[in-house]
């Protein structure tokens, strides 16, 4: 039994996500659609069959939550579904005095701006390195170049998301 390279969206139920899932569906790419809500992913799933004939894989999975990114890579490995295209969308961002956020919101935020991303990457670059192909887009915020005043823990991940991500293009590249 082969295996069929896929495109995976983090946060794809909407926003960014949801775009790039869009247009990766309107240019042909086997999708692997992930985020919260399953209803959401269900339905873009469906559509992108009907409208673009892709096969297009729902996976419902909180990937802030200890673990998650480990259970999205066997759920992969259970389908035979091999990413060539890793998009790490999926995050958000809290608002408000730092030392009024509650500390749980904010630790969550990180788990899935930074951790989440850092796992998908570790667990999915070998295979892209191994294969000689593959690409990872990790998705950034212009709020990552400078100190944002109430978005503070949201603009230094969105800063780590960027330095990890040109550090890792500098060593592939090369």
């Amino acid at each position: 039994m082969s295996q069929t390279s896929y495109a995976l969206v983090t946060g794809a139920s909407s926003g960014i996500g949801e775009c790039f899932a869009r247009a990766l569906a309107g240019r042909g790419h086997n999708l692997v659609l992930v985020a919260r809500t399953k209803s959401k992913l269900e339905a873009l799933a469906e559509e992108f069959r009907k409208q673009h004939s892709v096969p297009a894989e729902p996976v419902e999975i909180d990937l802030s939550a200890s673990g998650a990114a480990e259970r999205l890579v066997r759920i992969l490995e259970e389908r035979r579904i091999v990413i060539d295209l890793l998009v790490n969308n999926a995050g958000f961002g809290a608002r408000g005095k730092f030392w009024e956020l509650p500390l749980d919101r904010q630790a969550q935020m990180i788990r899935l701006n930074l951790g989440a991303l850092v796992e998908l990457t570790h667990l999915l670059l070998p295979a892209m390195a191994a294969q000689r192909r593959g690409a990872i887009i990790n998705v950034s915020s212009t709020a990552g170049f400078q100190p944002v005043p109430y978005t503070s823990a949201y603009a230094a991940s969105k800063a780590f998301v960027t330095s990890f991500s040109e550090g890792l293009a500098v060593w592939f590249m090369s």
